[in-house]
């Protein structure tokens, strides 16, 4: 819990599951022995997504009882399989099953990347680097197998002094000892890479600006408001202006497209601009286009990811496209598009250079939901923009996961500001962009094989029984 934000006490991530495993696997009786994982997980997974989302449904708010009944009897023959194996694979069988669970979470709508271990990294981009080849699930595989390299030693400690059970078969001291060891040193590696990749190439830069501003209730009033914000941020040089989400109600490309052609003409920049139009009552279009100084509407991207807990929809989504400007090549992404790693590697497999993201935040993620941008920044090679219509989080992000600018106003900005800076466009040239979330699907497989393994150790320990 203290190594996620608001805390932000990330170096507690790499032995925070150690306390769970003693007493999973040595302090609980066999029989309830998973009992241990199951209040950690839903103890965190409580304190950590219920204040986010409580309030959005009955089934958000009973989520993390339902994680703990799951993780209870997932984890309920996992003591008796390290016993019959001697713990030889102790942590492979952690590490994998822990990260393989993550990318399934990755799979779900209402999941994405909240609360994955990685994202307690996100102020460290010295450390963060590698995600760039192995992705955000590459880092979680790092993190939990120090926890579970950590923990064996624990284990081993914990035999030495307390013998709880005379039954518990003994640790060997050479694999505990072997085991401790290589995960540090792929620690020591990691970040021996990870400081290597930690550099700025010479890339062009261009001036963005993303409008905070907090807009109160629907329905909005607020497009003389953006306006004003996109002016000052003109007069500061921004020639990249993004409003953030459902800012306008309708179609700006309609019947109010002369005022958005006069005001990007005015400001000589190019304006992003987030909208919604209602098709029925509980059907709309939430997507936003790219406006550019001579009065073209690049194109329109609807949001990839729904927040489909609220109701929203999106019927125009499922097209990536990126624009072709002077600038640069320009793509976007909507709001909760930014918690799941698939839509932003298609932006720029595409080949954009900058990704700019329209966001409509509420205060209790304004701490946590911009943290999920760095990765997305990292794995892809490219700089991100966020603006938010609630005036919660607005960012600028480099390449590399350096947030350049940022306003945090967690109670709401009803002034208004422009966050802006000069940011350098990405290559999109990162391993993770070509291959994917493959670290994520190792770690799946790797759960899988010991979902098929553990019935074979009964068999194989029953047979030598009867010999």
């Amino acid at each position: 819990m203290l190594s996620f934000p608001p805390y932000n006490l990330w170096p507690f991530i790499w032995v925070a599951f150690i306390p769970m495993l003693l007493a999973q696997f040595r302090v609980m009786p066999r029989r309830v022995s998973s009992l241990a994982s199951a209040i950690a997980i839903g103890g965190w997974l409580g304190g950590y997504l219920t204040p986010i989302f409580a309030g959005s449904g009955v089934y958000m708010t009973w989520l993390p009882l339902l994680i703990a009944g799951i993780s209870y009897l997932a984890d309920s023959g996992v003591r008796a399989f390290h016993e019959r194996t001697g713990y030889r694979w102790f942590v492979g069988y952690g590490t994998l099953t822990w990260v393989g669970f993550e990318m399934i979470r990755g799979f779900i709508p209402i999941m994405g990347t909240w609360g994955f271990v990685a994202s307690t990294l996100y102020s460290q981009p010295w450390l963060i680097q590698p995600v760039s080849i192995f992705s955000i699930f590459g880092l979680g595989l790092l993190i939990m197998s120090v926890n579970y390299g950590l923990g064996l030693g624990a284990l081993y400690i914990f035999d030495r002094r307390w013998k709880l059970d005379q039954d518990v078969p003994p640790l060997a001291g050479r694999s505990v000892r072997n085991w401790m060891l290589g995960v540090l040193a792929v620690l020591v590696a990691w970040t021996g890479l990870s400081l290597a990749l930690y550099h700025t190439p010479a890339t062009p830069t261009v001036r963005v600006a993303a409008l905070h501003y907090d807009a109160g209730a629907p329905p909005w009033n607020s497009v003389d408001k953006f306006s004003e914000l996109t002016r000052q941020a003109a007069q500061g040089g921004a020639r990249i202006v993004v409003w953030p989400e459902i800012a306008i109600e309708g179609d700006p490309q309609g019947a109010s497209a002369p005022e958005f052609r006069r005001l990007a003409a005015e400001t000589d920049a190019y304006l992003t601009l987030g909208y919604f139009v209602r098709v029925t009552e509980r059907v709309w279009r939430n997507e936003t286009t790219v406006l550019s100084p001579d009065g073209q509407f690049l194109g329109v991207y609807g949001k990839d990811h729904p927040v489909t807990f609220a109701g929203e929809s999106s019927p125009t989504r499922g097209t990536y496209p990126v624009y072709d400007t002077p600038l640069g090549r320009i793509g976007t992404i909507i709001c909760y598009d930014l918690d799941f790693t698939d839509t932003a590697r298609k932006i720029t497999r595409n080949g954009a250079q900058l990704i700019l993201v329209p966001s409509h935040d509420w205060p209790q993620i304004a701490t946590k939901h911009y943290t999920h941008l760095l990765f997305r920044a990292v794995e892809n090679r490219v700089s991100m923009v966020k603006a938010d219509n609630s005036g919660n989080d607005s960012v600028i992000i480099d390449p590399y996961g350096r947030i350049i600018a940022a306003a945090l106003t967690p109670g709401g900005d009803r002034t208004g500001q422009v966050v802006m800076a000069d940011v350098p466009l990405g290559t999109g040239d990162s391993l993770a962009v070509r291959l994917g979330d493959w670290t994520g699907w190792i770690a799946l497989a790797g759960m899988a094989f010991f979902i098929i393994y553990d019935p074979v150790t009964k068999v194989r320990a029953k047979r030598n029984a009867s010999l």
